[in-house]
């Protein structure tokens, strides 16, 4: 009887962790890791990776989604954002990873409309199986990494968290880290704060 007990226990144990492991993020990359590339589908029906930016330096890569009220209040600092660092070499890269049948909203088509109509000027991509957000280590959104380009080719993890210090008010703004930390990489410096704490909704894992 002791050992049918032990024998269910131990059994338990394997399904939980087997549970906790599909429904949750992995470990991810830190700060200094090597992201490895990814090929997702954007809102123009274009499969999208890293390598297809031939002349970027790095970049910004945010997940992110449509439904979330701290996403949409950093949506157009998002936009900000690449259209200040596109040009010199740091692109946003945005990813959708929400469960859309937890999220109806976060469909690919809704995407489309979102985009179209605040005006994207960066790929918006749908990470359906969830593998790039949980190779990132993602669990907010927005949720934000700075890559750097090395001259290997690889993309190094320079900076990952929130993009400033204002999660609210645009207009609250004193710390910028995400722009603080291209400047300070392109300026061929490590950034000051290399981690700071992303704040937004929990991504909608599959159950």
């Amino acid at each position: 009887m002791k050992r049918t007990f032990i024998l269910i226990v131990g059994l338990m144990a394997v399904v939980a962790v087997l549970f906790m492991n599909a429904s949750e993020p992995l470990a991810g990359y830190g700060v200094g890791d090597y992201a490895e590339d990814f090929k997702l589908p954007n809102i123009d029906g274009k499969m999208i990776s890293m390598a297809d930016y031939n002349n970027a330096e790095g970049f910004i890569v945010i997940f992110t989604c449509n439904t979330c009220p701290y996403a949409k209040a950093y949506e157009s600092r998002i936009i900000d954002l690449d259209k200040k660092f596109a040009s010199q070499g740091f692109p946003v890269i945005a990813i959708n990873p929400n469960d859309v049948k937890q999220q109806p909203g976060d469909t690919m088509e809704e995407m489309k409309k979102r985009a179209s109509n605040k005006g994207y000027t960066f790929p918006y991509l749908r990470d359906d199986s969830q593998q790039v957000a949980k190779a990132f280590g993602a669990t907010k959104t927005p949720h934000v990494y700075v890559l750097n380009k090395e001259s290997s080719g690889k993309y190094k993890v320079e900076f990952i968290g929130a993009i400033d210090d204002s999660p609210n008010d645009p207009t609250d703004v004193s710390e910028t880290y995400v722009e603080d930390a291209i400047k300070a990489i392109k300026a061929g410096n490590k950034p000051a704060v290399t981690e700071k704490r992303a704040i937004g909704c929990t991504i909608k894992w599959k159950s």
